[in-house]
């Protein structure tokens, strides 16, 4: 029936090739297809989005800035909410309790029914609630908030919810301020002091800035009555200059040599704000780096708060305690472990602190067991937000969804298997067909095999990526797709394809040994590292996978090939770097903070494209550079947007709508340079092409294709030249890094590590970047991948496989060897899936 499906007719968004397309409602459906295929122009740019319009729509809500999607017909949509890959919050003040809202519950706990030492004589002072019954025979409670020790009378400050919160003054640490962590800036990577200003004594100042900084410098000490020498080696400054150019003239130290002399408020009358004092604002604002030539994190260095040890709360805080144990230990604990303490608080509390705690416990008891039931009960309250993957952010969003029990709503989640071990995907299946249940439609874009195999429908998109994909090949039940091979899903599932094998390695070329490591939850192991080898590190989430390889080898790694500070994860030591000259990760984090970074300036690939455009005759005779083919700096871009192309539309209560420029119409450019062209496409052009077709275009261009074919063969050729890093997913964002560290030139010795490299791949994709990895190590390089893509493990060399389970449970090295000795140990739960799929 009409009404029992989702219909679009004539959907031709991005590559959709006007197809049409029925979906049925109230079903588990999954989308699949290669990458770049279509999958997510479907269902998140416009049945997510057509949904919210619709939506908003009804409720009368203004949509201006947002257009209908480009289809002929569509019906039967509902409420749509999506549950992405992009990452959550930055805020280095988020965490995982307070994201989810369970530490406010327990700030609440601990401010009625918190016990604390008295500090004057050390005895016990229980609740306030007990201590006002307490005081009634004797008189009021104090009017300036009502606490007493009952053991010496001293008068204590009430508790508060305010305490507990390390984001307000009650709470936070006096030292860091509730962040955890202290930076100090390393002022030896800002200035040389051998050399003057001309000659690049601001060494992080690019050579386009740094003019117009030295023009500010010299009117600000004409302003204040004084020369600014440009010539002059920085060490040689007078203290005057010198604390104009660290501080500005709004500082105190700069103010002090001029009393009563206001600063100037123009950058034309002599305003500088100081080099030090800029870099601390932005680093303190997020802000980007634009104007300098380093990123901003290799200039601080972050130390655990020396004060409150990175626990973030006020010392008198931190000695409240709810039966022994204060908010910090709680906050530390891994979920499945807080909630355990959670069930047995009731058997230590009277009946009059039951009827305070009872509520309280009953809410946290069940967004806890949400989020245990999503598989992240390895995950502690008091991990920072930025540090969660993708994966694992998801999944948060999942359970506050579980919670909220809606019905009639359309979901749309982009591979929620990401980060999951093969042995938690069952559980998430059972997720998905809870909310399915519930009476909503469940839209699950993905390439997990057994994903795919759980679905009511599946519909696959394809037949290649970019503009060769953009069709529907196949659509039906699982047991439909599975009697046919002739489209790529199909030739997986029914077992017709597979990735490729390689031949054993049999020559052993040295190892890397990691000696008792003991940082999070390692418990003390030893693990061995073959070089010139495809290993796997796996293991259920949690299990102590990125600890061992990214807290301890790669930050040690760093520590000895870049001389970096960060402090390696405990361990004794490790031996057989003698063996390795270089050190690559390639880890998933984004490549870029503002829209203005993409694939093309991140790989630099843009660079040499600039300059074919400047070095035709038509750019010559209009007297353009390659600068002025640059949508980041003023020249050839258009000033409207600044190379943005679109405008951002505040809407007040609503999240901010981005609308096309009215000026350049969404291109970026100035006409001039727009009437520039190669091969018939203007720069502009070059920019909304897929990497593949960029490829077709410049294959000539010696300095730009081999990057591109790059960019191709880790799985990426669908991807648009100029799309905005902020928009990539994980898996993209790392597989952007893959292309630009492969593009060096490498001495067949380097240690590559790369986390999840299989993250947003098809089965066919990931067998194209397997091939691309052997060849890495038949180059004599060593590849180490954390991974949970059972088929990517199998067909390594040698596999650390860790756990059993995640947090406290994990840690444990469980097996080491090939794929057919892993598959034959029973204690592994890599082994056990292992063993099914080699059967």
């Amino acid at each position: 029936m009409e009404h029992d499906q989702i219909i679009i007719r004539g959907a031709r968004l991005h590559n959709l090739k006007n197809i049409d397309v029925s979906i049925p409602k109230n079903k588990l459906v999954v989308f699949t297809g290669l990458s770049g295929s279509g999958k997510s122009s479907l269902a998140f740019d416009i049945l997510h989005k057509e949904g919210a319009r619709q939506y908003m729509e009804s409720l009368g809500l203004v949509t201006d800035g947002l257009s209908k999607v480009p289809v002929d017909f569509i019906s039967g949509l509902s409420p749509s909410i999506s549950v992405d890959q992009h990452p959550g919050s930055h805020n280095p003040r988020s965490t995982l309790g307070t994201a989810t809202e369970i530490y406010t519950y327990l700030r609440v706990l601990f401010a009625r029914l918190g016990h604390r030492p008295c500090p004057k004589c050390g005895g016990d002072v229980p609740p306030s609630d007990q201590i006002h019954a307490f005081q009634d025979d004797d008189g009021e409670p104090d009017e300036n908030g009502g606490v007493f020790c009952p053991n010496c009378a001293a008068s204590l400050p009430e508790l508060g919810m305010a305490n507990f919160s390390f984001n307000k003054p009650a709470g936070a640490c006096p030292t860091c301020t509730g962040l955890g962590e202290t930076a100090d800036l390393l002022a030896e990577r800002c200035f040389n002091q051998a050399m003057s200003l001309v000659n690049g004594g601001v060494t992080i100042w690019d050579p386009f800035n740094a003019e117009r900084f030295i023009i500010a410098l010299q009117r600000a000490g004409a302003y204040y009555g004084f020369e600014f020498d440009a010539q002059q080696p920085l060490g040689e400054l007078g203290e005057v200059q010198r604390d104009l150019l660290y501080y500005g003239v709004n500082s105190e130290k700069f103010s002090a040599h001029f009393p009563g002399v206001k600063a100037p408020n123009s950058v034309m009358k002599g305003y500088f704000e100081g080099v030090v004092t800029n870099l601390w604002r932005r680093y303190r604002e997020g802000l980007s780096e634009s104007g300098l030539s380093v990123k901003l994190e290799q200039l601080f260095v972050t130390r655990t708060c020396p004060d409150c040890q990175g626990t973030r709360l006020h010392p008198a805080s931190r000695r409240v305690t709810v039966n022994g144990r204060s908010i910090i230990q709680v906050s530390q604990m891994p979920l499945q472990q807080s909630a355990e303490w959670l069930e047995d608080l009731p058997h230590h509390l009277s009946s009059s602190e039951m009827l305070i705690a009872d509520p309280i416990l009953k809410d946290l008891n069940e967004r806890i067991e949400r989020l245990v039931t999503i598989g992240v009960g390895y995950l502690t309250l008091d991990r920072a937000t930025p540090s969660l993957s993708a994966g694992e952010g998801q999944r948060l969003r999942l359970a506050s969804l579980l919670g909220s029990r809606l019905s009639g709503v359309l979901y749309v989640l982009d591979e929620p298997t990401i980060g999951l071990h093969q042995r938690d995907t069952r559980r998430l299946v059972e997720i998905l067909r809870r909310l399915r249940d519930l009476g909503n439609t469940v839209l699950v874009i993905e390439h997990d095999l057994e994903m795919i195999n759980a679905a009511d429908h599946i519909i696959e998109f394809g037949p290649g990526a970019g503009k060769e994909g953009g069709l529907i090949i196949a659509a039906g039940t699982p047991q439909q797709l599975h009697a046919r091979s002739d489209t790529p899903t199909s030739a997986f599932l029914s077992g017709q394809a597979a990735l490729p094998l390689h031949s054993p390695r049999c020559e052993k070329a040295g190892e890397l040994v990691i000696h008792k490591a003991r940082h999070n939850n390692l418990k003390d192991i030893s693990v061995s590292i073959p070089l010139k080898r495809l290993v796997a590190v796996s293991g259920v989430s949690g299990s102590g996978k990125s600890s061992l390889i990214f807290d301890i080898l790669d930050r040690a790694g760093r520590q000895r090939y870049f001389n970096a500070r960060e402090t390696p994860g405990a361990h004794e030591g490790i031996n057989g770097w003698s063996y390795i000259d270089r050190l690559v990760t390639v880890d998933q984090s984004p490549i870029g903070r503002v829209p203005r970074s993409n694939a093309a300036t991140y790989t630099d690939v843009f660079t040499p494209i600039r300059e074919v455009f400047a070095a035709s005759p038509a750019a010559r005779q209009r007297g353009l550079k390659a600068a002025h083919f640059s949508f980041n700096v003023p020249g050839g871009r258009c000033e409207r947007c600044e190379g943005a192309g679109l405008l951002t539309i505040n809407m007040h209560f609503l999240p901010d709508v981005q609308v096309r420029c009215p000026i350049c119409h969404g291109r970026r450019f100035k006409k001039e340079v727009l009437a520039v062209k190669y091969n018939g496409v203007d720069i502009a052009a070059v920019l909304d092409m897929s990497i593949n077709e960029a490829l077709e275009i410049f294959k000539k261009e010696t300095a730009i294709a081999p990057r591109l074919k790059l960019l191709a063969e880790v799985g990426l050729g669908y991807l648009q030249l100029g799309q905005p890093a902020t928009t990539l997913s994980g898996g993209e964002a790392q597989r952007v890094k893959l292309a630009k560290e492969l593009a060096r030139r490498g001495s067949g010795h380097t240690l590559y590590l790369l986390d999840e490299p299989t993250t947003g791949l098809h089965p066919a994709d990931v067998s194209r970047l397997l091939t691309l990895l052997q060849r890495l190590v038949d180059a004599g390089n060593t590849v180490v991948v954390v991974e949970h893509h059972l088929e990517l493990i199998r067909a390594a060399d040698w596999i650390i496989d860790l756990g059993p389970e995640g947090g406290d449970a994990g840690g444990q090295l469980l097996a080491c060897g090939t794929p057919q000795q892993v598959a034959g140990i029973q204690s592994s739960f890599t082994g056990q899936c292992l063993q099914k799929i080699m059967n």
